[in-house]
């Protein structure tokens, strides 16, 4: 009845955005993604660095995987405010 392959996802677990600006010599990115631990939680991992470095990584942990979602679209919204856009590809 639905083809698995073309349904989209309605709560992303993975989120990345960049952020280029030639004329401020910016060329960000900031990775997002949500990743269940051992304890029956899930984690929110935030990678951020300037495009071609490594970065910075921080994990925020939450008790269930909706809340980590739930965290996840805030942050994105945030950033994309701030001028961060899905990278394409």
């Amino acid at each position: 009845m639905f083809d698995i392959s073309q349904q989209m996802e309605v709560f992303p677990t993975t989120v990345d955005l960049k952020r280029i600006d030639p004329s401020l010599n910016m060329r960000r990115f900031y990775r997002m993604s949500v990743q269940p631990d051992l304890f029956g939680g899930a984690c929110l991992v935030r990678e951020w660095g300037r495009i071609g470095f490594r970065g910075q990584m921080l994990i925020e942990q939450h008790p269930d995987e909706g809340r980590a979602v739930t965290a996840l679209m805030k942050l994105a919204a945030t950033k994309k405010r701030r001028g961060y856009r899905l990278l394409e590809g």
